[in-house]
C-alpha cells in the first residue's frame, strides 16, 4: 500500500508540473501543431493552383498550334500544346515547363519569343492542369517530362532540343536535363530546392519528412552536362533572389547566371537585358 501511495503522489506531482506550464507556451505549441497539420494536409493546394479545361474544348490562341496527347495509363493522359512554325523556318524545339498556376493558356504569351527564332514549342500541362489528367506527384511530374522528351526525340535530335523551365517548372526542367541530353537548359526564376524555399517561411518544421514535393534542383544541377542559362530578378517576392543564387556555385564553366536588377517574379520578360540575352541564346 505504501508503494501505491508513493506512485499516486508522484503522478499528482507530475500532473501539477504539467499544469504549471505557462499558458503562452501552450498556445505556441498549439499554433505550431495546427500550422504544421494544415500545411501537411493542404500543401498541394498551396503549391499548385491548376485550372482544369474540358478535354473536348479548343483553345483560342493567336498563333497556330496542334494538340498532342500522350497516354500515361488507362485513366490518365498528358496534353501538350504544340505551337508550330513553318518547316522552312524550323531550327529546333523548346520543351517549356510552366509555372504552378492555371494552365497552358496562362503562359502562351511567352511562346512568340521562341517561335520568332524558328523554334517550335511543346508546352505540356501537368496532371490536373488544363486537359491533362492523372495524379499530381513529384515522381509523376518527372515521368511526364521524360515521356514528353521521348516523344520529342522521334522528331528532333538532342542538339535541337532546348529545355526551358519557368518558376515551379524549373524543378522539372533541371531533373529532365540531368538524365537526358539537350542543346541548352534555360531557367527563369528557379529555386535552389523546394525544401530550402519553403524553409524560408517554415524553417521550424521537419520539411524533409513532411514536404511531399522536394524538387532538389541543387542535386540535379550537378548532373546537367548541357549549357545552362539562369535568369532571376533581385526583387522577386515569390522565389527570393537569395535562394536562387545558391545555384550559381553549381554551374559549370561557360554556364550563366543572369541577374535582372529590380526584376520581380512576373516581369523579367519586360527587361531589355533578358530580351537581348534570350534572343542571343536562340539565334
Amino acid at each position: 500500500m505504501s508503494d501505491i501511495r508513493h506512485q499516486t503522489s508522484d503522478i499528482r506531482h507530475q500532473t501539477s508540473d504539467i499544469m504549471k506550464i505557462p499558458r503562452w507556451l501552450k498556445i505556441i505549441v498549439l499554433i505550431y501543431a495546427l500550422v504544421g497539420i494544415l500545411f501537411y494536409s493542404f500543401q498541394q493546394k498551396i503549391l499548385f493552383q491548376p485550372v482544369v479545361v474540358a478535354a473536348d474544348s479548343s483553345y483560342q490562341f493567336d498563333q497556330p498550334y496542334e494538340d498532342i496527347w500522350i497516354p500515361v495509363d488507362q485513366s490518365a493522359k498528358t496534353h501538350i500544346v504544340h505551337f508550330t512554325v513553318p518547316d522552312s523556318l524550323r531550327k529546333g524545339l523548346v520543351l517549356y515547363f510552366h509555372g504552378n498556376r492555371g494552365n497552358v493558356r496562362r503562359y502562351r504569351r511567352f511562346v512568340s519569343k521562341f517561335t520568332q527564332h524558328g523554334y517550335a514549342v511543346w508546352m505540356p500541362d501537368y496532371p490536373g492542369f488544363g486537359k491533362s489528367t492523372g495524379e499530381l506527384t513529384e515522381a509523376a511530374l518527372y515521368e511526364q517530362a521524360l515521356q514528353v522528351y521521348k516523344r520529342a526525340r522521334q522528331f528532333y535530335a538532342p542538339q535541337d532540343i532546348i529545355i526551358y523551365g519557368k518558376s515551379m517548372g524549373t524543378g522539372v526542367a533541371v531533373q529532365l536535363a540531368s538524365v537526358r541530353d539537350c542543346k541548352k537548359l534555360i531557367l527563369e526564376t528557379p529555386y535552389n530546392s523546394m525544401r530550402s524555399l519553403v524553409g524560408i517561411y517554415l524553417w521550424m518544421y521537419p520539411l524533409k519528412s513532411i514536404l511531399q514535393f522536394q524538387f532538389p534542383s541543387d542535386e540535379y544541377m550537378k548532373k546537367v552536362t548541357a549549357p545552362v542559362s539562369i535568369f532571376h530578378g533581385t526583387d522577386d517576392g515569390v522565389i527570393p533572389y537569395s535562394n536562387a543564387v545558391k545555384l550559381r556555385k553549381l554551374l559549370k564553366p561557360g554556364d550563366e547566371f543572369i541577374t535582372i536588377e529590380n526584376g520581380t517574379h512576373r516581369n523579367l520578360n519586360t527587361f531589355p537585358l533578358m530580351q537581348q540575352k534570350l534572343d542571343s541564346l536562340l539565334k
